[in-house]
């Protein structure tokens, strides 16, 4: 009965997220047209898209999520955003933080109907993987953003990791911020990894926490400074998911040595 229950529990909160992905577009739809004529950066569209995970969890019977640390005085105030990536579930944790920032994405989710249509409306960013031309694009959408006063979110692994490590950092999001002037704001997420397997549909019980950091200024930095920043958000980002690791009971495999990777979103 346990794994007919996971599977049934499974089911349904895949139907659940499906359904509101489905209800939230026409609330999407109608806000940006409220909203266009003096919201430039999509903010009300986007922080309404990103409740859309709120709900989802709120009647997952399997995941308690929490959030923890620095909580933003002014949230218009533009960062790149960055954070280790166990898990797609990391996007539903990372939503349920109190201010909106628009996402670099895999372009192949925009042509999904309905979700990349509310990733459109939200003002999400896409991203080939692997094109260089995609990649020089998305970053300029992306600086485009954070001129709106808004910030982004990336995941500088570029993708999740098969056994839990905390991989290399590429360069694309650290050389975002120096160019545009703009401080890091590192977050550290734990716990999704057991929420949801890398190519499994079942989902597991599991307490998941994502942790805002202190910010890391950028202002005087340069292009040759690039390499040390992320090398030292990076190790900002280990430590806190060491300490996290220990308040939540989980065990975390050795992680490899960083090594130097070309710029990339």
């Amino acid at each position: 009965m346990g794994r007919l229950w996971q599977a049934v529990a499974s089911v349904w909160s895949w139907f659940v997220l499906a359904a509101v992905i489905v209800l939230w577009l026409p609330l999407l739809a109608l806000t940006w047209l409220a909203t266009a004529p003096f919201d430039p950066g999509r903010y009300a569209v986007g922080w309404l898209f990103r409740r859309l995970a709120v709900v989802m969890v709120a009647l997952n019977p399997f995941w308690r999520f929490r959030r923890s640390g620095r909580h933003l005085a002014d949230p218009r105030r533009p960062y790149v955003v960055v954070s280790n990536h166990e898990s797609f579930v990391d996007i539903l944790l990372i939503s349920h933080l109190p201010w909106e920032m628009k996402w670099l994405s895999k372009a192949e989710l925009f042509r999904l109907p309905v979700l990349g249509w509310d990733m459109r409306l939200a003002n999400d960013i896409p991203v080939w993987r692997g094109d260089r031309k995609s990649a020089i694009l998305a970053l300029q959408q992306c600086r485009d953003r954070l001129e709106k006063k808004v910030s982004v979110m990336i995941f500088p692994e570029g993708t999740r990791s098969a056994s839990g490590e905390l991989l290399p950092f590429k360069d694309g999001a650290f050389r975002l911020a120096v160019d545009a002037g703009v401080p890091i704001l590192p977050l550290v997420v734990l716990g999704t990894r057991h929420c949801l397997q890398k190519h499994s549909w079942r989902m597991n019980r599991a307490v998941a926490e994502v942790r805002v950091l202190e910010p890391v200024e950028t202002a005087g930095l340069t292009v040759a400074d690039v390499p040390a920043l992320r090398e030292r958000v990076r190790g900002i980002i280990d430590v806190a998911r060491s300490t996290l690791a220990g308040e939540l009971g989980i065990t975390l495999p050795s992680a490899p040595p960083a090594i130097a990777d070309e710029a990339s979103a």
